[in-house]
Order: C-alpha cells, then sequence, then structure tokens
C-alpha cells in the first residue's frame, strides 16, 4: 500500500494513524504505517517528553509525528483561569443536576480532574512543540486547521512535514496557502471534531482543490476495501483514529467503555457539541442526550464547554457511569468487534487492500477486453 507520500516518508504502508497512546503510536509505525501521537491531552511539557522518550525507545527507528490542538491566530496573555470565569453558573448548575441525577459519585479529595481541553492555549500548545522539536518526529498535524505561520516555518526549518484538517475543498484551499504540505480530507464519518460533507464527496474534491499536494483521506475507513476505495478517489493515505480504540495496545483505563464501543453499530454515534463546543462524532449516551436536548442550556462554544465538562467527564469514566460513559469515535464503531493487536488489525488492512485492488484489476481488464 505505497505511494509517493510513503515512499517519502520511509514507511512501508500509507496508513497514518492518530492516536492518544503511545504505545499504539510505536505499534502502528513498527506495523510499517505511521504512528502519529495527539498531544491535546499533554498540559506538562515532562510527560509529553516522557512518551516521546518511549516511543523513541519503542518504535525501532522508524517514522512517527505529533498531533497538536493550535488555533491559526495567536491567542495571547488569556489563562485557563481568565476562561474559566467566563463559563454561566446557569450551566455549571446544569452539569450538578445531572451528575446528580445520575448518582455519579465525587473524585477522591485532591484527585485531579484528569483531561482538560486546554493545548489549544497558545502557552500549553507552544510548549508542547518545544518538547516535539527535540525529537525526530517527521510530521506535525493540527487537528484545528493551519498553524500560525511562524509555526509551519519552524517545522519546516527541522525538517517536519505540516498537515492539516480539512472539511471542505475551501477549507484545504486555504492550508495550501498557509505552506501546508498535506491536507487531511476528513469526511462527516469521522470520530472527533469533523465536518459535514461525507468522505466519498470530500475526498476527490480535496484533492482536486489543492493538487498537487498529497491529500489523505479520513472517516469510515476501517478496512482494506475502504483504503482502496479512498487511494482509488485520489488520495495518497488514509488517516485512522477510532480504529485505533479496541486495540489491545490502546489504554482506555475503562473495561465498560471497550465493551460499549465492541457492542456499538454504525448508528450508535453522534455528532454533539457536548465535549468541546464544537461538533464532535462520539457515542451517543444520555450525557450527549442531555446536552443535545432543546430544553436544557445549551452548550458553550470551545474552549469553554471543554473546561465545563472536564471534572464531569473524569467522574463518568473513573466511575464507569454506564449511561453517560462515551467516548469520541467515528461511524467504523460498527466493524470494531474485537480486541486485536495493531498488528492484526494491519494484517486484515494490507490483505484487504490487496483483494480490493485485484478486483478492480480484474474488473477493469474484462472491461478492456
Amino acid at each position: 500500500m505505497q505511494t509517493e507520500l510513503s515512499t517519502q516518508l520511509g514507511v512501508e504502508h500509507a496508513v497514518f494513524g492518530f492516536t492518544p497512546f503511545p504505545a499504539v503510536a510505536a505499534a502502528i509505525s513498527r506495523a510499517g504505517g505511521f504512528g502519529v501521537l495527539g498531544a491535546v491531552r499533554y498540559t506538562a511539557p515532562d510527560d509529553l517528553r516522557r512518551d516521546l522518550d518511549w516511543i523513541e525507545a519503542h518504535v525501532d527507528g522508524k517514522p512517527y509525528g505529533l498531533d497538536v490542538v493550535m488555533p491559526a491566530k495567536k491567542v495571547e496573555g488569556v489563562s485557563e483561569a481568565d476562561v474559566e470565569a467566563m463559563i454561566p453558573e446557569g450551566h455549571r448548575d446544569f452539569v450538578r443536576d445531572t451528575l446528580a441525577k445520575y448518582g455519579v459519585p465525587e473524585l477522591a479529595e485532591g484527585e485531579a480532574a484528569g483531561w482538560r481541553i486546554t493545548g489549544w492555549m497558545e502557552q500549553v500548545a507552544r510548549s508542547q512543540l518545544d518538547v516535539a522539536f527535540d525529537y525526530p518526529i517527521r510530521l506535525l498535524a493540527n487537528a484545528l486547521g493551519s498553524p500560525p505561520p511562524d509555526v509551519v516555518s519552524r517545522a519546516h526549518e527541522h525538517g517536519v512535514l505540516v498537515a492539516a484538517l480539512a472539511g471542505s475543498a475551501r477549507h484545504a484551499r486555504k492550508h495550501q496557502q498557509a505552506g501546508i504540505d498535506i491536507v487531511v480530507a476528513q469526511g462527516y464519518e469521522a470520530g472527533g471534531h469533523t465536518g459535514e460533507i461525507a468522505s466519498m464527496v470530500l475526498t476527490p474534491e480535496v484533492v482536486e482543490a489543492v493538487d498537487p499536494l498529497p491529500v489523505l483521506a479520513a472517516g469510515g475507513i476501517g478496512s482494506g476495501r475502504q483504503a482502496a476505495a479512498a487511494l482509488a478517489l485520489g488520495a495518497q493515505g488514509v488517516w485512522l483514529g477510532s480504529v485505533w480504540l479496541t486495540t489491545a495496545e490502546a489504554d482506555l483505563h475503562s473495561p465498560a467503555l471497550t465493551r460499549k464501543l465492541l457492542a456499538a453499530g454504525s448508528g450508535d454515534t453522534v455528532r454533539s457539541r457536548a465535549l468541546t463546543g464544537k461538533p464532535a462524532r462520539q457515542l451517543r449516551t444520555e450525557w450527549t442526550d442531555a446536552w443535545d436536548d432543546p430544553q436544557g442550556p445549551g452548550t458553550l462554544p470551545m474552549p469553554l464547554q471543554g473546561l465545563l465538562v472536564a471534572e464531569a467527564v473524569s467522574r463518568i469514566q473513573k466511575h464507569e457511569v454506564d449511561p453517560l460513559l462515551g467516548t469520541p469515535v467515528g461511524q467504523i464503531v460498527g466493524r470494531m468487534n474485537e480486541v486485536r493487536s495493531v498488528q492484526a488489525v494491519f494484517d486484515d488492512l494490507t490483505r484487504g487492500f490487496e483483494q480490493a485492488v485485484d478486483r478492480v484489476n480484474r474488473v477493469a481488464g474484462r472491461s478492456g477486453q
């Protein structure tokens, strides 16, 4: 499954795997793909350094990258406390009332609230980059579009390619104008923050819009046949995220959540603003239903919503409160029916890709006779 881009990066298969788990990222690269570690949860530079050290020790010299969440425009002089102060008390009451309704226990005294969406903030994202450029990363991806121009220049000075996610051809053209090297066309089916255009429509539109820039297809891809379809649409690789959540190397810290993912069908997700304030595809739960209910207070814009619900999400996850327990995941969750190793996922992807290509070649051969 090789393309010009995979050859440029020195990987065997044009499969780019986004994951928050260092063990999964390293396993993806070892299997012949390109592991990309999500950095948004690292608010302490030393924690990111520790995990990049681990990847370096376990990636067998294979290439890997980092994904950050960084706004295109600088936002300086705004602290987390400043943002917290913008959250209305009525929204805090709604969170407290919802948790009380489901009997969600408090965190233990002194226990941190876990992951908070602060990686978007200028000082946090830049501290992540200060660490990342000390390592031989080959790719820097940004989930919020094009990073600031100085970040693009800095990456290029280190010989690092820059990728940005796009949900429309218009967004993709802006990335090209900003000097981005790779555009990730993220379709409606994808997990996490995603737009409203399905992958089958979006991928060829983006390919045509930014030619000759390489495009990676994302959203609704979890099999070799789907990867072959993406390349047939003009993509130079696929960007996979959801499929790694149920791999043996993933560390969800929640058997209950793993069970929910394995049992979910492709119709059991919803695009909701409940987690971050921006539309993000995730498992549909009574938590997302509560926030999407028109009788409720409605969600806050990013990053207020993420800060508002951070402790609540940590409590729900820690105590595995099943009706409320969820995670960002794409519609491909319907194929995630068993726990497999990253290598097993790759074996299935490559085998399915080869079968799909053979099938198309046979059809093409018959039509050419």
